[in-house]
């Protein structure tokens, strides 16, 4: 298939070089200029990757981003045509997804939402998880696509509910994790260290995946961005935001949320959304010790 992918980042460049791995025919565009996918033709502009386009997916950072590939100067709607597909794998808020696909369903333009959980390893490995929100014959059509990303979709329902889902999700990954690194600063200022505390842990019904996935970089005071968490950060304001406009309170978020605020404004929005622990760590006046 013909596809302009627009964005890559952390995510968007393993995406998009999985895609020519497979064997579709792929036009990529970064709004930092520098950045090729081997493979791929590299376009100076969201328009100019979308011509002639089948698909265009999209995986930037936030609602405003989208926006401005959309419809800003030289943006995609400038080189949209009936039946094309619009596919939006950032995190961004729901309500805007339904307005966005609304501007362009006059064109005949098809729109998904297909957000992705797994971060940097599952989008490299081609194992993501597609959370999809569409109209179910579209989101058939571009399987040949998810395959080449991802081992699982999901469908949510229509159009916006996969961008409900991933707040959802999120909102649980980062409730979960700030749970897992409270204990381990207690557990460290009361004498017990992580590798002590982690076999228990695994062997319980405390378990979880985020466990698993963040110890070992725990253990290695390893900080390097797989999900950064000024991302994390913006994703959990969004879903505060989704919250209020459906009057749900949800008060254990607000108070992670005001944790990823100190932590972002304490020089970590680039670190992984795991650095959040060096926060608790130096309330506590302790570190949490992993291997030598």
């Amino acid at each position: 298939m013909k596809v302009a992918f627009l964005g890559l980042g952390i995510m968007g460049r393993p995406m998009a070089a999985n895609l020519a791995k497979a064997g579709h025919e792929v036009t990529v565009w970064n709004r930092t200029p520098g950045k090729e996918v081997e493979g791929a033709r590299t376009a100076a502009s969201p328009a100019e990757a979308a011509k002639g386009s089948e698909v265009v997916w999209i995986c930037v950072s936030d609602t405003k981003a989208v926006e401005n590939v959309l419809f800003g100067a030289q943006g995609v709607a400038e080189s949209l045509a009936s039946g094309m597909t619009v596919v939006d794998s950032s995190t961004i808020a729901p309500s805007a997804t339904q307005k966005f696909a609304d501007r362009l369903r006059p064109q005949g333009v098809r729109y998904v939402d297909a957000p992705v959980t797994g971060s940097k390893v599952a989008a490299e490995g081609g194992t993501l998880i597609f959370m999809v929100g569409g109209d179910e014959a579209v989101i058939d059509s571009l399987k040949p696509l998810f395959a080449a990303m991802g081992k699982k979709i999901f469908r949510m329902g229509e159009t916006s509910k996969g961008h409900a889902a991933k707040l959802v999700m999120n909102l649980q990954i980062a409730m979960i994790y700030e749970g897992f690194a409270e204990a381990l600063t207690l557990g460290a200022k009361l004498g017990v260290d992580a590798e002590t505390l982690l076999p228990l842990i695994n062997a319980s019904m405390v378990k979880s995946g985020v466990v698993e996935y963040k110890a070992p970089f725990i253990l290695k005071r390893d900080f390097t961005p797989n999900f950064p968490l000024r991302l994390m950060y913006k994703d959990l304001r969004l879903a505060l935001e989704a919250a209020k406009e459906m009057r749900v309170k949800l008060p254990g978020l607000e108070t992670v949320e005001e944790i990823y605020e100190i932590a972002a404004e304490d020089g970590q929005g680039d670190l992984d959304y795991a650095a959040t622990l060096t926060l608790l760590e130096k309330w506590a006046g302790v570190e949490v010790k992993g291997a030598a």
